[in-house]
């Protein structure tokens, strides 16, 4: 660059006057082209996010630890400094008047630092300045004096010294106690600097005189106070004798020097005793007669506490004393004082008059000269001098009091609180900022405890502890933060629900606590904070104030100054600086300052900083007293009651706290007294909320408390009770006939139909016999859900026995089963036997209700789309009262819409006339076109208020006045606006009824010609959607889902789909481009995501059967996210494309039997890595991110993926030509190479065929993969036998889709078996080829047909207890006792899996011959044991140690080898299950197929199966109009109790100590046990005598029915 261009670049780089204004850009731009430091070096630093605030407060250590080479640090350090001083010059520490400001030009003052830096040089560390330095001061000096001479001495002292000196900045000074006000709430901070020492002014003014008392180590208390009391007596002389008003000052060090005194602080031992001494001491200080008069003007003193830099009260204090000397008293007095003077000569004090007055800043004894007559000429002049004085304070005092200017402060308050409306909304989140609050004020700050604080950001160290924070937590919960917790990876939702934001308010320390012990969170000095924390609190302000959290239209930001604000680089100004930016102004900002000298250089400091003048915005002539009433008296009238109230047991109530309810985060409480007694009912406005209650109502939005209350009401129809209510109620009452303490009920519903408000409708009359609640967070998980609901049951109960049930609704759930076992597990030790404590009524929502509720095997109702004829009638009587009392109640569209039957042409009438004039291009047209489009194709979704309006182009204001009804009329009456909780608190726009969104839908694209494709495209090119609003995560989650999300009937949709109902629709309706158009555009906007591209990948594969995009997809999103998921869509693709060439070649060839297989291992390849990936996954389908709390499942897809491929492979090879004749012998030999008896190359080929050869020459080729097959798909189905048998899924929807997959996999199972079954030519042929082969081919049949009748493996033999008669399994156990016997070499599996087919044997038909002795086969096992130790993989093994070798009474057992390690054994178990399924228990746990019965032998192994045929014998003989299946038995726990079970099973007792369950046997015999339902074991870790029914699984022995003896 050339020198000139450079010039040019130099020039127009203007930088802010003060360096802490600087951006990080600025600062980088400074370093580069200022002081030429390397670019690398700069981008580091501004990477670093170094800003001028940082830059102003570093040190060299900080530089060097950002990595800054020693010379750049230095020369950076030394330009800061210069750059510093130089505007110091420019902008004074105090104000000066404008015409003083003129010469601040920031060019210039760039252009004189420019040439100081090219001048700079840095020889070495010693900070030694080079002469360059001081050329440039005086250059300086120079020119500013030649612009404007009379600046020369405010700017510099010039010393005649040997060196220039800069001139340094002034430590600003400090507002100081309002004078003559005793209570004023003020603290001093160490180094303070006080106003100087000055003369009598205007007489009113005060004068100040500062002193440092001698502490306790220089001087005695008694000499202390006598100090304190001379000096404070004779200042107030000599004020009253010059009718001055003045305030004397004890704990500023004073330096004469400079005439400005910092404040130091006196340790202060007793308060009382100074005040003692000042009362005492009065009288020996003046003449009698003037004692009143002096008592009259001298106040008593004030302690003012000393403050640390860091904000944390010292033990230090200012002790103050206030002369007002008014001219009503003093009159034309004069004041002599008696004064204690000790004589060199006599050695002993003596009295003498002194009279003392002011004379410039100091107190002067007139009498002080030796020569009286010196004396005497002053005490003449002093006399005259009054007379003028008196006259003088006379007219000041008059003057003064005529001076009281009328305020608006308390209409601008009310103002800026409701922002120009009547009342403070609730809606509005409030953020405050506070310094430290003096006690005496604490009780006005009550007016937090009255608005919806969102968060506090605090400055006090000490708030938790005696200060704002500590008051304001006495009533309400306030979460504890600090900056740096909101500066995470963290996605928002997670962060909001994290931190509980919007429920409970958050207090942030903002300069740490005084109580922590990390120094990371130590409270800091201002230099030490702007370094550390500025940084953290700018970012954190930059999320609590973004449009993601709160719209600007809901955010009031008030800024609380109890102390003045004085310096540059204080923490709070920065603070607002930082709001200020993020805010993009001060529109949305409320001030409120102590006094009016507070705001004073509050104002000062923001017109420096911000360019602007604040106070429009600042309150500071009122006092907090005044402010806090204000607050509190514009507050919306309430419509809950103050007190609220719970039913309790024996129909007693307890008070439900505003503290205590806050807690309850994620519940929506329903009190005993609900809508009694409040405000609101007593407001002039009561009319117009109870007309808008309904509306909103019968308009589509969610049913409120006040509808039922205000429906009871005189001269109101009841509420309707639709036809199934009574079926509800009682199907919840009474509470006496549950059995278990936590029951469930369904209710199916489709959306719109009136199900959620059925539900609530019989809450409401149950809310004095139970404590009834709505969950109304559905992103809280189901362990914090639980645990709130448990506290509630207890709320008002101590040892109390009994509880009053919760009745909990939950609405759209998922995973209700599971949320049911969590609050079983919290509820713990309160759990009762045979006590009902929580009942859950779920809503579920399903296009096909009644199906569901056919298939549900819990008790429950269901309501469909269509009224019967009373429920139309009471419709219809309803909508003539609405008719009395709104003006047009036939736009009450989801009421009509029931009143109308749910009439299809009633919703095409209504949109048709609603949409007739709407121009779809227009912005209101393309706001409904995606509300409509959401809302049809995703449950639930809405867009935030905010953003709406935005996509409108309304101005999103403070000060809003127009609203999105009046934009979007006429067609808002299709819209309705509601609160949304779950994601933060805002408001929320949709279509009323599901059934509009859809019709309107039709309409746009019949009458407006806009194609669900054009609408979906629409969305995914607004930018807008996807920039920070309100929802935006949500938001962009619904659009995903609507693109990915497929129907499963499993999961209640009428269908199963392969793809998204919306694209479902797309491709019917407008093809295929359409698709893949919109899927391409979908993945350019979200390009993170690797669902979309995997859904791309299906579509190509399965609809488009263009397998090479399809596959370029698929491994694009495995780039993006590697999960089972994904890589089963790898497998499918090849595996579609290996179906698809085998159709297309026919016949087939050698070169496309090449290309099968390698298709075939390809698609092989990716299924197995899947499988193996499904091990690490999260358990969610990326399919169904958007439902959080879908039922964990684990991805078993890649098996049967890869069994698919193998059967086809299979398939293929079978059918191949390699003969002409194709006679059983070339099959069986074909077989024979596949199971691995024989290569390829012996195989008799006819090599004149030359098709044949090739075929032969591939599969040769694939030989290994070929062979690899039959142990393969044997290593699968064994796997599923495993994964079905030993586990259980864990909700009832996994049940449905297991059910699917061992269906498809019996097929395969049966193919697998036709295809590897030998014939009876094989087997000739292979004997006669290998005489000695016969034994072995003898026991190769058995294992065949154990393996057709699915009994050759362990999991096998345990699901024929339930699927094989007597007869068969004597075949079974023959067939095992032929392997067992005639092996050559037994493996222990074989071992193993004998003894298990006796015992099964015995457990079918028990008088079987076949069976062996329980002696005999304990003695088996313990051989195998010995042999295989406890370090085996055999699971298998350890499991039938618990089954045949638990501890009996008769002690037996004991003379085995392997007893004493029994218990260890027992453990082998649990440790070898982990190690092979521990991947599989976030979606399944171990299943007991085997209980501990009473008798002995194998009569004692109990199955399970046994147990359900007793308990179906039971339900058939039950005469109850419902009888329960063993199913619903097992799940209440009824099942326990059913006599017949009790008849077989052993109660075993044992201990239960630290959550933890043993069974002790004598000879120091202890197992573990686990409690089937952790809910089972109270909490508190009591060591207790418990008994239990004893189940074995996989895992180890398990404890049910859990009861504690103590408490039978």
């Amino acid at each position: 660059m050339s020198d000139q261009s450079k010039d040019d670049v130099d020039h127009n780089l203007t930088l802010p006057p003060l360096i802490e204004d600087w951006t990080k850009d600025q600062v980088k731009d400074w370093l580069v082209i200022k002081l030429r430091v390397p670019k690398e070096l700069a981008q580091k630093l501004y990477d670093q996010e170094l800003t001028g605030a940082c830059l102003a407060s570093y040190e060299k250590e900080d530089l060097l630890e950002l990595g800054v080479p020693p010379a750049p640090a230095i020369q950076i350090l030394r330009q800061v400094k210069k750059f510093k001083q130089l505007s110091e010059t420019f902008v004074p520490a105090t104000s000066a008047p404008e015409s003083e400001l003129n010469f601040r030009d920031n060019a210039e003052m760039s252009r004189k630092l420019d040439e100081s830096a090219e001048n700079e040089t840095v020889s070495s560390d010693s900070g030694i300045q080079s002469q360059s330095s001081s050329v440039w001061l005086l250059q300086m000096t120079s020119d500013l004096i030649r612009a404007d001479p009379n600046i020369a001495e405010s700017l510099f002292d010039i010393h005649t010294s040997d060196k220039l000196e800069a001139p340094q900045r002034q430590r600003p000074v400090c507002q100081i106690r309002p004078f003559d006000k005793s209570n004023s709430s003020i603290f001093y901070m160490e180094n303070d600097i006080l106003p100087p020492m000055a003369g009598p002014s205007n007489l009113i003014d005060p004068v100040h005189e500062y002193h440092l008392l001698p502490n306790v180590n220089e001087a005695i208390e008694r000499e202390i106070l006598y100090e304190f009391t001379r000096e404070v007596f004779s200042f107030a002389a000599s004020c009253m004798n010059s009718r001055t008003n003045g305030t004397i000052h004890f704990g500023v060090n004073v330096k004469q020097e400079q005439q400005h005194d910092q404040v130091v602080g006196q340790r202060i031992t007793s308060l009382n005793k100074y005040n003692e001494a000042f009362e005492s001491s009065l009288g020996d200080f003046f003449e009698e007669k003037y004692v009143n008069v002096a008592q009259l003007c001298i106040r008593p003193p004030n302690f003012i506490q000393v403050l640390h830099e860091n904000g944390t009260a010292s033990d230090k204090w200012v002790i103050e004393v206030d002369v007002v000397p008014a001219i009503s008293q003093t009159q034309n007095y004069l004041f002599y004082t008696k004064l204690g003077i000790t004589s060199t000569e006599e050695k002993h004090q003596c009295k003498t008059f002194c009279l003392f007055v002011r004379e410039g800043p100091r107190s002067v004894n007139i009498f002080a000269d030796t020569n009286p007559r010196v004396g005497q000429e002053k005490l003449k002049d002093l006399t005259e001098k009054v007379k003028n004085l008196v006259s003088a304070r006379k007219a000041a005092e008059e003057n003064k009091d005529r001076c009281f200017p009328q305020s608006y402060q308390g209409q601008r308050l009310k103002q800026l609180m409701t922002r120009g409306r009547h009342v403070l909304e609730s809606s509005l989140q409030v953020i405050v900022v506070t310094d430290k609050c003096h006690p005496d004020q604490l009780e006005h700050m009550d007016f937090l405890k009255e608005i919806s604080l969102f968060a506090v950001l605090e400055f006090d160290p000490e708030s938790d502890l005696n200060g704002t924070c500590h008051f304001y937590r006495k009533d309400h919960i306030a979460n504890l933060h600090y900056p740096q917790m909101f500066n995470t990876q963290d996605s928002l939702p997670t962060l909001l629900g994290k931190l509980n934001l919007f429920k409970q308010t958050s207090w942030i320390f903002c300069n740490g606590r005084l109580i922590e012990e990390s120094e990371e969170d130590m409270p800091l000095t201002p230099s030490e904070w702007l370094k550390r924390c500025s940084g953290d609190i700018s970012k954190m302000i930059g999320l609590l104030c973004s449009p993601d959290v709160i719209s600007k239209d809901r955010l009031l930001v008030i800024l609380v100054l109890h102390s003045a604000v004085t310096d540059l680089s204080h923490p709070i100004l920065e603070t607002f600086c930082a709001i200020y930016r993020t805010l993009k102004g001060a529109d949305n900002m409320l001030c409120i300052c102590r006094d009016s000298g507070v705001f004073s250089d509050w104002k000062k400091l923001i017109e420096l900083r911000c360019k602007e003048d604040i106070s429009s915005k600042c309150i500071y002539e009122l006092s907090l007293n005044e402010i806090s009433s204000t607050i509190k008296q514009l507050k919306e009238p309430q419509t809950q009651s103050s007190q609220r109230y719970l039913p309790s047991t024996g129909t007693s109530s307890v008070l439900l706290t505003k503290k205590a309810e806050e807690l309850f985060t994620d519940l929506d409480i329903l009190s005993k007294n609900e809508c009694e007694n409040t405000e609101i009912e007593k407001s002039d406005s009561f009319d117009e909320f109870n007309k808008k209650i309904e509306e909103d109502f019968y308009r589509g939005g969610q049913v409120r408390w006040w509808n039922f209350h205000l429906s009871e009401q005189r001269g109101s129809l009841p509420f309707i009770k639709r036809d199934k209510y009574n079926e509800l109620y009682d199907l919840i009452t009474p509470v006496e006939g549950y059995r278990s303490s936590c029951v469930m009920i369904n209710l199916f519903h489709p959306p719109g139909c009136g199900g959620t408000t059925l539900a609530m409708h019989v809450l409401w009359n149950l809310r004095r016999k139970f404590r009834c609640v709505v969950v109304k967070n559905n992103r809280a998980t189901n362990n914090e859900t639980a645990a709130q609901v448990i506290n509630l049951l207890t709320y008002g109960k101590q040892d109390q026995p009994g509880y009053t049930p919760v009745l909990l609704l939950v609405d759209n759930w998922e995973d209700v089963e599971d949320l049911k076992q969590c609050i079983l597990h919290v509820a713990g030790e309160r759990r009762q036997q045979n006590a009902l404590m929580v009942l859950i009524l779920n809503c579920e929502r399903t296009q096909f209700p009644d199906e569901s509720s056919r298939n549900s095997k819990l008790p429950n109702i269901f309501i469909t789309n269509k009224l019967s004829t009373k429920e139309q009638e009471l419709f219809s009587e309803k909508l003539q009262q609405l008719k009395t009392y709104h003006e047009k109640p036939e736009t009450f569209y989801a009421f009509m819409i029931m009143t109308n039957n749910f009439s299809e042409a009633y919703i095409t009438n209504i949109v048709s006339n609603s949409l007739k004039a709407l121009d779809a291009t227009s912005q209101q047209g393309r706001l409904l076109s995606f509300l409509a489009l959401l809302n049809t194709f995703v449950n639930g979704s809405y867009m935030s208020l905010s953003l709406c309006e935005e996509l409108l182009g309304m101005k999103i204001a403070f000060w809003k006045r127009e609203t999105l009804e009046d934009v979007m009329n006429p067609y808002s009456t299709l819209l309705i606006t509601f609160s949304v909780e779950e994601h933060g608190s805002y408001q929320a726009v949709r279509f009323l009824h599901p059934m509009i969104a859809n019709n309107c839908l039709q309409i746009l694209e019949q009458q407006h010609k806009l194609s669900l494709a054009e609408v979906t495209i629409n969305i995914l090119h607004c930018d807008k959607l996807y920039k920070s609003c309100m929802g935006k995560d949500f938001l962009v989650q619904n659009i995903q889902s609507m693109l990915i999300s497929r129907h499963r009937k499993e999961q209640g949709d009428d269908k199963d789909t392969q793809f998204s109902p919306l694209i479902e629709k797309i491709h019917d309706k407008e093809g295929p481009e359409k698709v893949k158009e919109l899927f391409e555009k979908a993945i350019g906007r979200f390009d993170r995501s690797a669902t979309l591209p995997q859904a791309l990948a299906r579509y190509f594969c399965l609809r488009e059967k263009d397998f090479q995009a399809a596959l370029k997809w698929a491994l694009d999103a495995r780039g993006k996210n590697s999960n089972s998921y994904i890589a089963d869509t790898v497998g499918q693709v090849y595996k579609s494309q290996l179906k698809k060439k085998i159709e297309d070649s026919e016949p087939l060839t050698g070169e496309a039997l090449n290309e099968c297989l390698i298709l075939g291992s390809k698609a092989v390849k990716a299924f197995q890595e899947s499988q193996e990936l499904a091990k690490k996954d999260e358990t969610i389908d990326p399919f169904d991110l958007h439902n959080r709390k879908r039922p964990k499942s684990y991805n078993t897809s890649g098996y049967v993926g890869e069994t698919e491929v193998m059967m086809i492979l299979l398939d293929l090879i079978r059918e191949l030509p390699l003969s002409q004749s194709r006679d059983r012998y070339q099959t069986d030999r074909l077989l024979q190479i596949l199971k691995g008896h024989h290569t390829i190359r012996d195989f008799h080929v006819d090599h004149n065929n030359a098709a044949t050869a090739q075929f032969v020459d591939v599969l040769e080729h694939h030989e290994r993969f070929l062979i690899s097959l039959k142990p393969r798909l044997k290593e699968i189905f064994s796997f599923f036998e495993n994964y079905f048998t030993y586990l259980r899924p864990r909700s009832q929807e996994r049940v449905t889709a297991d059910d699917g997959n061992k269906n498809k996999l019996s097929e395969h199972f049966r193919k697998y078996l036709k295809i590897f079954s030998s014939s009876e030519q094989e087997k000739a042929s292979e004997k006669a080829r290998n005489p000695n082969l016969s034994l072995p081919q003898d026991i190769q049949d058995q294992r065949f047909y154990l393996e057709t009748k699915r009994a050759d493996s362990f999991a096998g033999l345990l699901q024929c207890l339930s699927e094989k008669s007597g007869a068969e399994m004597e075949h079974i156990i023959k067939k095992w006792k032929v392997i067992f016997e005639q092996s050559p070499k037994r493996s222990v599996s074989d071992t193993v899996n004998f003894i298990l087919a006796n015992i099964v044997m015995h457990s079918i038909k028990p008088s079987s011959k076949e069976l062996k002795k329980y002696e005999e086969l304990v003695d088996l096992l313990n051989e195998e044991l010995q042999k295989e130790g406890i370090h085996s993989n055999s699971t298998e093994m350890y499991y039938l140690s618990m089954l045949l070798m638990w501890p009996t009474k008769d002690r037996k057992l004991e003379s085995l080898s392997t007893y004493k390690d029994i218990a260890t054994y027992f453990r082998s178990a649990k440790k070898s299950f982990h190690r092979r399924f521990s991947h599989m228990f976030p979606a399944r746990s171990a299943l007991a197929h085997f209980f501990l019965g009473k008798s002995t032998g194998l009569k004692r192994i109990v199955s399970k199966v046994k147990l359900d045929h007793i308990l179906r014998q039971e339900s058939c003989s039950d005469q109850s109009s419902q009888p329960r299946t063993p199913h619903q038995l097992w799940q209440s726990g009824a099942a326990w109790n059913e006599p017949q079970v009790e008849k077989e099973l052993l109660r075993v007792k044992g201990i239960c100590e630290n959550g933890e369950i043993s069974v002790n046997y004598e000879g120091n015999l202890k197992i573990p046990v686990r409690p089937a339902y952790l809910g089972d074991i109270r909490s508190g870790c009591s060591r207790e005598p418990i008994s239990f029914y004893l189940g074995f699984t996989m895992e180890g022995p398990v404890a049910y029915n859990i009861k504690y003896l103590t408490a039978q």
